[in-house]
């Protein structure tokens, strides 16, 4: 989450008991620290706030950025009764009650909106996303969900688009900085040596929250031992392990994901595998990784090696079955076969040329021969008349037959490289259009003849 800004007013009601994440929580847009991407002068998202028109949202980023504060203060912002869901405890029943509360809230005297937020949205499932539809359409409520995963895969594409997509930033090391010298002007630790608020700021690695939480543990134990001054030594010393991990740290997390995907592709199994304990090191959820693993073997492989596809899927269902630690290595050995696996990315370009293409085309009818006739109507309308069933030709070909709507030119979509099993299709195309080429020549001449 993101702090709020140095100039704010204390509460009201300040207590030592109360978390420094509460404390310094930001009330008003102003005070937010960071995302100045989507919140500063001229953005689209003050812009929606400086409306005083809510809209569905999806706030996607990784862990501490201010989603839910954003969320908080646009309920604020519109005087809108705030409702919010976490998507990895509630359910059905917890959509149930927030449509209730949404509709006493409207009918009521105060006639108050409502601003459902759902954390974590991405949890839940198909069923679950699609209770919100009817009255986001309605008006009933303003939806805003949160989520670290993309949306394109993981929200249902009926509610993302009646939702806009806000992309929020891990925060600088600049905005990382701000939120210490707020938690020091709060007197909620003591001084610090700027040495060790570097190291702080690597661990924190752009997460608000997981940085006021070390500070508070922080402030705890030097509290204990009386101690006037946070240096770098005794950081080292209370928090250990959890430090050293994040030593050289500063590379955001999509960044790191990159280099993972960016080395498989370029058949580098150590780095690989270097990124990959990189990001579990961190924290990085090893399903979301074993995702990333299915992704890499069908965008970059592809059928240069088909088997990097199952070995990427097998890998998945064995760190499901064993967890933690022990199933991450099946997850280290898919990273190094996808490295050393030759490499296609011919039916990822083969898949984005058709859908190009689609997008942009007219809806062109199937040819007749190509038509099912399940019905003696459909026979007498001559669906299905002249196809020719390609087993019953020599080597299973029906060579000169066409598949492709009338009057579309070949395409030319797929193109395999010069490596690993696509040498061997790229030659059987090859055999194959010879085949239709001879075909067309005959017709021809018979034609003639």
């Amino acid at each position: 989450m993101a702090a709020r800004g140095a100039s704010a007013p204390s509460p009201a009601h300040p207590s030592t008991h109360q978390p420094l994440a509460e404390r310094l929580r930001p009330r008003t847009l102003g005070e937010v620290i960071g995302q100045q991407h989507v919140l500063g002068p001229g953005m689209p998202l003050r812009l929606a706030f400086e409306s005083g028109r809510p809209h569905s949202c999806i706030l996607w980023g990784p862990p501490g950025v201010g989603k839910t504060t954003i969320a908080r203060l646009m309920a604020d912002a519109f005087d809108a009764q705030f409702i919010s869901i976490s998507a990895v405890l509630g359910g059905v029943k917890d959509i149930r009650e927030a449509v209730e509360q949404a509709q006493a809230a409207r009918d009521g005297l105060m006639q108050q909106r409502t601003i459902v937020f759902v954390d974590e949205v991405h949890r839940f499932n198909k069923s679950q996303q699609d209770a919100f539809l009817p009255h986001v359409e309605s008006g009933l409520f303003t939806f805003i969900g949160a989520t670290t995963e993309n949306p394109s895969f993981e929200v249902n594409s009926a509610l993302l688009s009646r939702a806009a997509v806000y992309v929020l930033q891990p925060l600088s090391e600049q905005d990382l900085k701000q939120i210490v010298a707020l938690a020091q002007a709060e007197k909620a630790l003591p001084a610090i040596e700027d040495v060790a608020i570097d190291r702080l700021v690597a661990y924190a690695d752009g997460d608000a929250r997981r940085l006021l939480n070390t500070l508070e543990t922080l402030a705890m134990a030097a509290t204990q031992e009386k101690l006037s001054e946070i240096t770098d030594a005794w950081l080292l010393k209370v928090l250990g392990e959890r430090m050293r991990r994040y030593d050289k740290g500063g590379e955001q997390f999509y960044d790191t994901i990159s280099a993972l995907h960016k080395s498989v592709r370029g058949s580098d199994p150590d780095a690989a595998l270097y990124w990959l304990v990189r990001m579990l090191d961190g924290g990085a959820d090893p399903r979301y990784m074993a995702r990333r693993l299915v992704r890499m073997a069908s965008e970059d492989i592809g059928l240069a090696d088909p088997r990097a596809l199952r070995l990427a899927l097998d890998a998945t269902e064995v760190y499901e079955r064993l967890g933690s630690p022990e199933g991450e290595l099946a997850l280290a050995e898919c990273v190094v076969y996808l490295a050393v696996a030759p490499k296609s990315n011919a039916v990822y370009k083969a898949y984005n040329a058709a859908r190009a293409w689609v997008k942009q085309d007219g809806t062109r009818p199937v040819p007749m021969h190509l038509r099912n006739a399940p019905t003696q109507l459909m026979k007498q309308l001559d669906y299905g008349k002249g196809y020719r069933y390609a087993h019953d030709e020599e080597g299973g070909f029906a060579a000169g037959e066409n598949y492709l709507p009338e009057g579309m030119p070949a395409p030319g979509f797929y193109a395999p490289v010069e490596r690993g099993l696509e040498i061997k299709i790229a030659q059987k195309l090859r055999e194959l259009r010879a085949r239709n080429v001879s075909a067309d020549l005959e017709d021809g001449s018979d034609e003639k003849s």
